[in-house]
């Protein structure tokens, strides 16, 4: 055994206890040193899981539908690993690992759910090749970093075209649909999609289709009726024309229904707004596909030891009853098969997983809650105060159209910093005109003043505007005791909330530092 695989993990996690240390949190760091001294680590490591990789990426919903992957698998009886704080890089997977790992460098999980940046997926599958892919959308998002639409889109191929077993796509994004085209299909990887019922598809727009307030007529003035309906027609026709594996066909009030192999099944769910009950349509996807894998692999050996089993009874029918009363029989046949499974290299909990039915999957989609910052919501002086994050213009109108604002106070953070985007002008692309009933009570953050002007274009009132976001949202969550409150945030911003409202609340770790 090469010497890295015992001083790696020794190194790093003394690296990852002093980062955590000085930075209070999770650091990428660690994973920068690692690859430095051993590159083959991730690959390596990684390698040991016998379900193999599961990569998440595209513009919206990384984070929240690598949760749902992950509680689903897990609620299914696998030991997953996951970087479920958002670090998306490849480093930051590596520093997710050291925590993980035993000193001799051994995983103990059954499969990784990983959520990687659009960029850094690149990167990362010319290291690890993963077994399932799972693409949700291409939107516009930090334009100083991603360029145009088309670049992102290429990006994510680069994923697509590595996956050596299932490729999942968003049949209602053109081009993620699109993809389907670079995947391997001559080694037989598998391409499944996910979608929407023809009623919800108006909640998403495509990046092409989307329209402020601020130029709507002009564009409108351009664009006859008729073409308009064309288009639109012409986009119904080529989603249906793709088969769903999962379809979402209807959302209400913490309730959803999904057509899984044309049948409808309903469930409670804990997760809030249109956009993350279609991310679940994703996870249940990718989880049906693993479930499909898993039968495949193991159970032969189930039915190998039932017939061998079988056979034993028949060897000692005619000389006596080996059974008592306790069932010592029973316990002990399941201990030598267990045994068996073992020195072959199955856990027991692989047949147990691979028997997971359609309903078993649905029920732990059920119980997923919010990821941090994603629809979480936090208690403050008697007052449900829901962060939600925003990003790009069509994460921005998909939080406003599933989040109502009446009855709730609103108030909007936004910075620019890297992980934000340093490009502000995508909030000129984000409709706020459902705001003004209501108006917003507080904006904050670096680029509060570039917010409020925009709003004052849509004609919403605002109430308070201060680059000061702590000293801000500290007085709006204190002021109308009881009055549910919304808090729209980018990434730093919603960081930054979190920590503001740690003083004065129970906030869970989200392992993401300062």
């Amino acid at each position: 055994m090469a010497w890295n695989s015992f001083a790696t993990p020794l190194i790093g996690k003394a690296v990852r206890a002093a980062s955590r240390l000085a930075h209070g949190g999770g650091s990428a760091f660690p994973g920068k040193i690692v690859e430095r001294i051993d590159p083959d680590f991730l690959s390596r490591t990684l390698a040991q899981l016998p379900l193999g990789v599961v990569l998440v990426s595209g513009t919206n919903g990384k984070t929240t539908t690598t949760r749902m992957v992950a509680s689903m698998l897990e609620s299914l009886g696998l030991k997953v690993f996951t970087n479920p704080t958002g670090s998306n890089f490849t480093r930051g997977v590596v520093s997710s690992l050291l925590a993980e790992v035993s000193l001799s460098g051994k995983l103990d999980a059954d499969i990784a759910v990983l959520e990687l940046d659009e960029a850094y997926a690149v990167h990362f599958v010319r290291q690890v090749k993963p077994d399932y892919c799972l693409l949700l959308n291409v939107m516009r998002d930090q334009l100083d970093r991603f360029g145009e639409i088309d670049n992102t889109a290429r990006l994510l191929s680069k994923a697509a075209e590595a996956t050596t077993g299932t490729v999942v796509l968003n049949r209602e994004d053109p081009r993620i649909a699109r993809l389907a085209d670079v995947v391997g299909a001559e080694d037989g990887v598998e391409v499944r999609y996910f979608g929407l019922d023809e009623s919800l598809r108006g909640f998403f727009p495509s990046d092409d289709d989307m329209r402020t307030t601020v130029d709507a007529e002009s564009q409108e003035a351009d664009m006859s009726d008729g073409a308009s309906q064309a288009d639109d027609t012409q986009a119904g026709r080529t989603a249906d024309a793709l088969p769903a594996d999962v379809m979402l066909r209807s959302v209400g009030d913490h309730r959803a229904s999904f057509v899984i192999d044309g049948e409808t099944y309903e469930t409670t769910v804990k997760l809030e707004g249109v956009y993350n009950l279609y991310n679940a349509a994703a996870a249940l996807a990718v989880v049906r596909a693993v479930v499909a894998d898993a039968q495949a692999m193991f159970l032969p050996f189930e039915e190998a030891l039932a017939e061998a089993s079988a056979a034993d009874i028949s060897d000692t029918s005619d000389t006596a009853d080996t059974s008592d009363a306790s069932g010592a029989t029973g316990r002990t046949d399941q201990a030598a098969a267990n045994e068996i499974l073992r020195q072959a290299g199955v856990s027991p909990r692989m047949i147990a997983f691979a028997h997971a039915t359609t309903q078993a999957m649905i029920d732990a989609a059920g119980e997923v809650t919010p990821a941090f910052g994603r629809g979480e919501v936090i208690t403050v002086n008697g007052s449900p105060v829901e962060l939600l994050l925003v990003k790009n213009p069509m994460g921005f109108r998909l939080s406003l159209a599933s989040f109502k604002p009446e009855g709730c106070n609103t108030m909007i953070c936004i910075n620019d910093e890297y992980a934000d985007g340093r490009d502000m002008s995508w909030l000129w692309d984000v409709d706020f005109t459902s705001l003004r009933g209501t108006g917003v009570k507080a904006v904050s953050g670096v680029r509060a003043w570039d917010m409020a002007l925009r709003l004052e274009y849509d004609q919403v009132p605002v109430g308070q505007v201060s680059t000061d976001l702590e000293e801000t949202v500290m007085a709006f969550v204190n002021a109308d005791p009881g009055t549910p409150k919304h808090i729209y945030c980018t990434y730093t911003a919603m960081l930054k909330t979190r920590a503001a409202l740690a003083k004065i609340a129970d906030v869970a770790d989200a392992g993401v530092g300062k």
